[in-house]
């Protein structure tokens, strides 16, 4: 980690503005909707909707070694989990997780919903190796049968295993839409359902169809908090998914956001479904569809993240559509860190590997974008701004600036706290400096130097 750091996050006030390099990076991409990262002896793997799955051994380039219409993690699939897809009237499946436990094997928790309704069942299915074949065990959970109550209790999808800080004890956190995000224990040494709870667990967040979605906990032994991730707003090129986390210092919660908000809170008015101003200020909002430059890329509804700690620091990954395509989507891996606050601030360009050792130059013209609270299904668009050797900022923003190992923004009156690194700017085709911060209250500002100047 702090390797890393001195690396990437090193940053200097310099007179002589560092020329930008000619990159030409070239990005391997992969369609894996909804990607769930597992790391095991020395490859990176992502798990996906539809049966969707890739390795990598850099987080970088990634190659497809599963799908639904080639399905290595399962060739007989409509046979093994005939009894998941007939209850969820479905041909496919949905957001899975794999872990792999004490005894060597890999266990998948996979689910079926057929989409229009709660209709859903998650169950566990297991491998001798990542890339199975996984034989189907059980099913675990059903929801959406006849007397179910869809706006208080959970959708059974989205499933995310991890253990909590002692390494002992084995959860799952899941849920989509419907009642909203729930945990259940498991038990370690067969992976299922521990006996003793209540039928769907511990209601964290969400009810009454609130949009909230794909929930992923880690534990960061730095802060000691649990941070559970979730994705706000519809999945659809046009529908405004955006990425956000809150916190705990108990896996069980209750989980805040950074204004104190009490996460139980977070969800719709009653009969007031899918509304998204019913929940927009709840979560802090890591990223929603943006545009940094005004001919660059477009990025809409990133989200379904998951995340992972590796030797080289934290990183979180997750799918990206862009606008005005329609609704293919590749993955991404973005460098995360936790900033003074203790809250997860994400890098605004794509991870790539070997990033050059340059030394940060947090001066010249940049580009400066705010994420703000809300579920945006239009982009936010970046503004100029100039950040001189003196500390000052001026243009579209005003303020000042104090870089060190970590960086100390005020913007407009608000105070951020992030860190500024080298990252590879894809609309520029170059290595330029970027910044990743955040205010007290929760509120993401990114920054992109521009390229070549003098």
């Amino acid at each position: 980690m702090k390797k890393r750091l001195a690396l990437i996050i090193a940053v200097l006030l310099v007179a002589a503005i560092l020329p930008a390099q000619a990159a030409q990076v070239k990005f391997k991409n992969v369609s894996v909707h909804d990607p769930s990262v597992l790391y095991d002896d020395g490859m990176y793997y992502i798990y996906g909707s539809h049966m969707q799955a890739a390795r990598s051994e850099n987080l970088v380039d990634w190659k497809m070694f599963s799908k639904l219409d080639k399905c290595n993690l399962q060739p007989n699939y409509a046979v093994q989990f005939k009894e998941a897809l007939t209850f969820a009237q479905t041909g496919t499946f949905w957001a899975p997780d794999v872990i792999r436990l004490a005894d060597g094997r890999y266990y998948m928790y996979y689910c079926c919903c057929e989409g229009s309704s709660p209709l859903s069942a998650l169950g566990l299915a297991v491998s001798d190796s990542p890339e199975g074949p996984f034989e189907n065990v059980q099913i675990l959970l059903k929801s959406g049968y006849e007397g179910y109550d869809a706006t208080k209790l959970p959708n059974a999808i989205d499933p995310c295993v991890f253990f909590d800080k002692t390494g002992e004890r084995l959860w799952m956190v899941y849920g989509s839409y419907s009642g909203g995000i729930f945990l259940l224990e498991l038990d370690p040494a067969t992976g299922l359902i521990k006996e003793g709870q209540e039928e769907y667990g511990i209601r964290l967040l969400g009810g009454n169809h609130a949009r909230i979605e794909a929930p992923y906990i880690i534990y960061n032994r730095d802060t000691d908090y649990y941070y559970l991730f979730l994705s706000f707003g519809g999945l659809g090129v046009n529908d405004g998914y955006n990425m956000r986390v809150c916190r705990s210092r108990n896996v069980e919660g209750p989980y805040e956001d950074a204004q104190g908000h009490d996460m139980r809170d977070c969800m719709c008015k009653p009969g007031n479904f899918w509304n998204d101003d019913d929940v927009a200020g709840f979560g802090v909002k890591l990223m929603g569809g943006h545009q940094l430059w005004e001919d660059g890329a477009i990025v809409r509804s990133p989200g379904h993240n998951s995340a992972i700690e590796t030797e080289d620091g934290w990183f979180l990954i997750h799918h990206t559509r862009f606008a005005p395509r329609d609704d293919r989507y590749i993955v991404q891996s973005r460098g995360m860190w936790f900033n003074d606050f203790g809250w997860p601030v994400v890098a605004p360009t794509r991870y790539v590997a070997n990033l050059p050792e340059d030394e940060a130059a947090l001066t010249g013209a940049f580009r400066v974008l705010f994420h703000g609270q809300d579920t945006n299904a239009v982009e936010h668009l970046a503004m100029d701004a100039e950040f001189h050797e003196d500390g000052t900022v001026s243009g579209s923003v005003s303020g000042s600036f104090e870089a060190g190992e970590t960086l100390s923004l005020n913007l407009d009156g608000v105070e951020y706290h992030g860190v500024c690194c080298m990252g590879y700017d894809s609309d520029q085709d170059a290595f330029v400096t970027t910044f990743t911060a955040m205010s007290e209250d929760g509120q993401t500002v990114w920054g992109v130097r521009a390229a070549e100047q003098d």
